[in-house]
């Protein structure tokens, strides 16, 4: 992990495409992702690295360059930073969207993803949309959660979107919320240490994440592709699934695509 380069104070946008030609002459690939310590199990600053950043070691090592880490400070900064090219690719349990999908490309899906309302006990699981609009709800701000919280009709003013970055449990602990809408793969990392979190309601239709270019970077998004596609027909896509969210992992996240 020593070769990581942290350029988020210094990197210089640059003009023009940085496709996949111009990342191999400059020897690094720059991915865009935010950081926390409580959700570091897709990009980290730790030596462990996370599912997405060991998937885009094996990237960076089939074309013979190196990752380069751009952290940015929220979600909503991901898009922005990469239109103006303070890095080559968003990363980090990025979610692909419709709405995104209109400023930028993404790859094949590198991971299934879906929004839940988790509880804590002894408030009940959330069941239905009825109940969870008795709740007082939390989310993250510029997330797709919070676009289906919208979509499924709870009022913005009734939604608590300042929650950080896996701050959710903490949330719900210290009673600032009675129910949070979260990715299933962050509740599952939650649910190992916090036992008494209850998985209810999902909302919205399955999604999946995946990696954000630059629509005029064809080349990479091709190469990107054809990368992700080879990896999820073997078993090195399940052993790091059952690495970072855990055994059960599979069988909850089947239960969220609907199958």
């Amino acid at each position: 992990m020593a070769a990581w380069l942290f350029l988020c104070g210094a990197v210089t946008p640059l003009a023009g495409a940085e496709d996949l030609p111009a990342i191999q002459k400059r020897g690094a690939l720059r991915v865009l992702a935010v950081l926390s310590q409580e959700e570091a199990y897709f990009v980290s600053d730790t030596p462990r690295g996370g599912f997405d950043w060991e998937l885009l070691e094996g990237f960076a090592r089939l074309h013979k360059f190196k990752l380069a880490l751009v952290p940015v400070s929220g979600w909503d900064g991901l898009i922005p930073a990469l239109v103006k090219a303070h890095g080559d690719v968003i990363a980090g349990g990025f979610t692909d969207t419709e709405a995104r999908r209109k400023q930028i490309h993404f790859t094949a899906e590198t991971f299934p993803t879906r929004s839940v309302v988790v509880t804590r006990k002894p408030t009940r699981p959330v069941a239905t949309l009825e109940e969870l609009k008795a709740e007082r709800i939390g989310t993250l701000r510029g997330t797709f959660m919070y676009d289906d919280l919208v979509a499924a009709g709870i009022p913005a003013a009734k939604i608590d979107d300042s929650i950080p970055t896996g701050g959710i449990p903490q949330a719900l602990n210290e009673r600032r919320i009675t129910a949070g809408v979260d990715g299933i793969e962050a509740v599952l990392i939650a649910s190992a240490s916090a036992p008494d979190l209850q998985i209810g309601l999902f909302l919205g239709r399955p999604a999946s994440l995946a990696y954000g270019v630059r629509k005029e970077d064809g080349q990479l998004r091709a190469a990107l592709n054809e990368y992700v596609d080879n990896v999820r027909r073997t078993a090195t896509w399940s052993r790091l699934a059952m690495k970072y969210f855990g055994d059960s992992a599979p069988e909850i996240l089947k239960k969220a695509r609907g199958e």
